[in-house]
């Protein structure tokens, strides 16, 4: 299992300009949504965006993070 907040933190040392919302969608600290909202992302493809943030927690992934649902917006564009 992940807190939230460890996940955040991961995603914030590879973005730290981010603003990074983390929501567990089970009860079970394994299956999470994330929304990251970061002007890194500028002229970056939807798959680009995601490798940013996949490459901050590939250390957890299929292993204490079993599930992301993943986010990714520059600050202009529309927050879900």
């Amino acid at each position: 299992m992940i807190s939230p907040h460890r996940i955040k933190e991961k995603i914030l040392g590879a973005l730290p300009d981010a603003e990074v919302t983390v929501r567990d969608m089970t009860g079970t600290a394994d299956h999470y949504e994330v929304v990251v909202i970061c002007g890194a992302f500028k002229e970056k493809s939807l798959i680009e965006r995601h490798r940013m943030v996949y490459g901050s927690l590939q250390d957890v992934l299929g292993g204490d993070l079993h599930a992301l649902s993943l986010k990714t917006l520059t600050p202009g564009e529309n927050r879900p």
